[in-house]
């Protein structure tokens, strides 16, 4: 049975998630859809793929994500379909495909739109129900031309200096638990068996990796590799995000910042001796 998986950044609040999951019915009614979110970031491509690179992992092969997010930063007059780890990822092109696939992939064929002067969201949708609809009969290079010619974007690596590693906040969750972009190889790589502190504020270190919240003491502060590999900072049965004033990255707050001449997006250091 064909499987479709949809993650969107346009919420629960009206009809459009409905009506677009009865375009893709109605071009396969075989068709099982799953909801991986609706409450995508439209201008934190960071956050986005972080979600959906830890996601996709999970689907059986041949499954088609579809990612709906930031789908008019550009006027669009074409979708894109890439290839990736035997599966199928559909979205806008404005570079969130490379920041989930982090290199550029070259199975990529162009879905085109209708030549009108306003395209809707339906209308894009539309258009991939029938992409949807055709991969289950034919192969991608059948539902449009292939290209190499997209807009490319790519992560915000963790950057060292000595014995500094700065790591970016990719995700903050529904807990105000804070996700930094580095994973446990990346860590112990830079690591080499020293010991580390992490400073939150000038009396609030940590400087051990717990297995997971139950490592510290109720309101302790904790640093642990969540089930997805990343390293997570964290308070038990605490908000350590907005206890600590931490937020994550967002495209819009990096153009004002620049305006202001003020950093781009919020960093944790991490120190070892």
């Amino acid at each position: 049975m064909p499987l479709v998986t949809l993650s969107t950044d346009i919420g629960h609040h009206d009809y459009i998630t409905g009506a677009i999951k009865g375009q893709l019915l109605s071009a396969n009614p075989s068709l099982t859809i799953a909801d991986i979110t609706h409450h995508l970031s439209s201008d934190n491509f960071l956050q986005a793929a972080y979600i959906c690179i830890n996601a996709f992992k999970y689907y059986p092969e041949r499954t088609i994500h579809i990612i709906i997010a930031n789908l008019f930063e550009y006027k669009p007059t074409h979708l894109l379909l890439a290839e990736y780890n035997n599966q199928y990822i559909i979205c806008a092109d404005n570079g969130l495909l490379t920041m989930i696939t982090r290199n550029k992939p070259t199975g990529v064929y162009r879905i085109e739109l209708s030549n009108t002067s306003a395209v809707t969201i339906l209308q894009c949708t539309a258009a991939i129900a029938d992409a949807v609809g055709r991969l289950q009969k034919e192969n991608a290079g059948s539902v449009g031309a292939a290209t190499n010619n997209f807009v490319e974007k790519y992560p915000l690596r963790s950057t060292t200096n000595l014995n500094v590693l700065e790591s970016q906040i990719i995700f903050i969750d529904n807990f105000e638990n804070v996700v930094l972009n580095i994973t446990r190889e990346e860590f112990e790589e830079y690591r080499k068996g020293r010991s580390f502190k992490i400073y939150l504020t000038r009396n609030e270190v940590i400087d051990s990796i717990s297995e997971n919240y139950t490592g510290v003491p109720q309101g302790g502060t904790l640093a642990w590799f969540n089930s997805a590999g990343y390293l997570e900072l964290a308070i038990n049965k605490g908000n350590l995000a907005g206890l600590f004033g931490l937020q994550g990255f967002s495209e819009k707050t990096q153009q004002t910042a620049a305006v202001q001449n003020k950093l781009l997006y919020q960093m944790v250091r991490i120190y070892f001796d």
